[in-house]
């Protein structure tokens, strides 16, 4: 996990480090944003060169309507297919397929997940772990906080540099030192999140499949076993605990016993932070990743006087949406594997918008993944040079959403001419694929729809 975390980080990093070069900077093709913006991305990993616009012109929407009617016919998607396309400069409305239906929209959830913890906390925000020292049972107990990023060992290549158990324990050490105490015994405070470890209609395959780990505030990688494997701890919390122990006697503390649950008490003896919401945010889009999501919504909520739980953070984004105007959300869990969740394009697009004006919201435009580049956009050929949406590669940047008989993709995508679309495809039909709405996003990107 730290290895494919680290490189999901490193292009993030390295895309980021493009879009600040190119001015590409969200979607700053928005009259309101101050500096002119680069056409389109040139990221296409397989060498597929971005057509040069030409003079940008207002797009026609019975142009659009037109290219999308050629894929839409090929691939049969009409019973089940929704959408809504508009004008990134203008918000003008230029496609719209029963816009206002609220539709399962499986991982694009994390669209609105990643602008209510945004919007609570701020981009700057950190979750902090910490340990904490009870003299009178001689126990360090570890406290988690919500970081799903953390990990066990630095690695000084990584980028962002994320919070891990070797540091704090090295830092735990040095404490327990301070105090003449080299013998401890430990305990694991999980108690910020409250309620079931799993979502509501979440199939019970989905934590041994490896889409998820059970939800907790404390765990290390995810909650993943190995990097080379998509295994799940059943017990992160427990999990943690042990390796904690390990890193403890690296760093030169004698423990005793096996970890168990305790409560932490009085302030921490040390503590490690993650990196900032906004790192974090786009690592969770990038990666869809279903534990972080969650984590945020938890978040979200403890920061409003909420509950920890899955319906706190469903509570906490509906209280968000409604306080920025955007109907047509409602979540039962915030990662998107629920299937009770419903969500309209027309929503998911005005999110996107929103993000692209609000710099605070920023992270939920720069986290999109890159057709044939980056994150969930890199990955079963998506845009692939091979295949018939090639030629969008790197033009198209979204979020994806897969569930059985589901499949949606939402973001931004420039044709011909210089155009930058704001887009939501969304199928819930039984041949639901992500290769179809490609083929939808790609023609837009081929388009002059001047």
């Amino acid at each position: 996990m730290r290895r494919v975390r680290g490189e999901a980080f490193l292009t993030l990093a390295l895309l980021n480090i493009f879009v600040l070069i190119t001015g590409f900077v969200a979607l700053d093709v928005i009259e309101a944003r101050p500096l002119p913006a680069v056409p389109h991305p040139v990221t296409n990993a397989e060498g597929v060169a971005a057509a040069e616009p030409a003079s940008s012109s207002p797009a026609d929407p019975e142009r659009i309507a037109d290219v999308l009617d050629d894929p839409m016919s090929a691939f049969g998607l009409a019973e089940g297919l929704s959408g809504f396309v508009v004008d990134g400069a203008t918000g003008a409305t230029l496609f719209e397929r029963d816009a206002d239906a609220p539709v399962t929209p499986a991982s694009t959830t994390k669209i609105a997940t990643a602008v209510t913890i945004l919007d609570t906390v701020g981009p700057d925000h950190v979750l902090t772990t910490t340990a904490h020292f009870d003299s009178a049972r001689g126990m360090v107990v570890l406290r988690g906080a919500g970081d799903t990023t953390l990990t066990t060992t630095v690695d000084s290549a990584a980028y962002p540099q994320v919070a891990t158990l070797e540091e704090l324990a090295l830092r735990t050490a040095a404490a327990l030192g301070a105090q003449d105490v080299d013998t401890v015994s430990i305990g694991y405070d999980d108690s910020l999140f409250t309620g079931s470890a799993l979502g509501p209609s979440w199939k019970p395959n989905y934590v041994t499949e490896g889409s998820t780990a059970p939800v907790h505030a404390l765990m290390y990688d995810s909650g993943q076993v190995s990097p080379d494997t998509s295994t799940r701890w059943p017990d992160p919390p427990l999990a943690t605990a042990e390796a904690f122990v390990n890193e403890l006697k690296q760093a030169g503390v004698t423990v005793e016993g096996t970890p168990g649950e305790a409560p932490a008490v009085g302030d921490p003896i040390a503590s490690v932070d993650s990196p900032p919401m906004s790192v974090l945010v786009e690592f969770m889009m990038l990666e869809s990743d279903n534990n972080m999501a969650e984590s945020m919504a938890r978040i979200a909520a403890l920061e409003t006087g909420g509950e920890g739980s899955f319906a706190g953070g469903a509570e906490a984004t509906h209280r968000v949406m409604a306080d920025l105007g955007i109907e047509g959300v409602e979540v039962a869990d915030n990662s998107g594997l629920s299937t009770e969740n419903r969500i309209t394009p027309h929503a998911l697009v005005e999110l996107l918008l929103l993000a692209s004006e609000r710099p605070d919201l920023n992270a939920a435009i720069t986290g999109l993944p890159t057709g044939n580049s980056t994150g969930t956009l890199a990955k079963n050929g998506r845009y692939s040079a091979y295949g018939s949406t090639g030629d969008a590669a790197g033009m198209v940047r979204g979020k994806t959403g897969t569930l059985n008989g589901v499949s949606t993709l939402a973001g931004t995508v420039h044709d011909q001419e210089g155009n930058m679309f704001v887009f939501a495809f969304m199928d819930n039909s039984p041949g639901a694929s992500g290769v179809r709405l490609d083929t939808l996003a790609a023609a837009l990107a081929r388009c002059g729809c001047s």
